[in-house]
C-alpha cells in the first residue's frame, strides 16, 4: 500500500463510519516506533505506522485507522479527544476502533540488570542498573546492610 492508496482509505472510513469527511493528510511514518498511528494536533494529519500494516495485517491497519479518525472528529469539533474523555471512549467503542495495537516484535526491550544487591538480614534482593555505594544505601524493608552479591551483564 502506498501513501495515496492510505490516504483515500482513510477518506473512506471516514465517511462510512463517522459520516463526515476527512480533510488534511494521511502518511505513513516508518520511524514510529512503539505506536500504530498519531493524530497531530496542529497540523490535523494522521501518521500511520507502516510496519503494523505488514505484521498485523489489513484488518488491524483499520482499527488503528478508526482510532486515530476518532481523536481527528472530535477534536475538530471541539469535544473530549483524549484516550481519558468519555466520548473518545464512546466514539471509539461505536466505529469498532482498537483501544490498543499489538506490540511490534523487537521494540520492547527488556532491561539488563547489571548489579544485584541482598539484605544480609532478610535476604530482599534488589537490581540495580547502576552501583550503588552500599556504605550510604541500606534495605528499604528492614534497613539492614546491603552487600553486591553480583556482577554481571544481566541479572535476571
Amino acid at each position: 500500500m502506498n501513501q495515496r492508496e492510505l490516504q483515500l482509505l482513510v477518506e473512506q472510513i471516514s465517511n462510512d463510519y463517522f459520516h463526515k469527511p476527512f480533510q488534511h493528510i494521511a502518511r505513513f511514518n516508518g520511524r514510529l516506533r512503539t505506536t500504530g498511528g498519531r493524530y497531530l494536533l496542529r497540523s490535523h494529519d494522521i501518521e500511520i505506522n507502516p510496519k503494523q500494516l505488514t505484521q498485523f495485517g489489513m484488518q488491524a491497519l483499520v482499527g488503528i485507522i478508526k482510532h486515530e479518525l476518532c481523536h481527528y472528529h472530535l477534536h475538530i469539533e471541539g469535544r473530549g479527544y483524549q484516550h481519558k474523555d468519555l466520548e473518545f471512549k464512546q466514539l471509539l467503542k461505536k466505529v469498532g476502533g482498537l483501544r490498543y495495537c499489538e506490540t511490534l516484535p523487537g521494540t520492547r526491550t527488556t532491561h539488563a540488570y547489571k548489579y544485584l544487591y541482598l539484605c544480609i538480614d532478610c535476604n530482599q534482593q534488589y537490581k540495580r542498573k547502576r552501583r550503588v555505594d552500599t556504605r550510604k544505601h541500606v534495605c528499604g524493608k528492614c534497613r539492614g546492610k546491603l552487600f553486591l552479591k553480583s556482577d554481571e551483564k544481566s541479572v535476571d
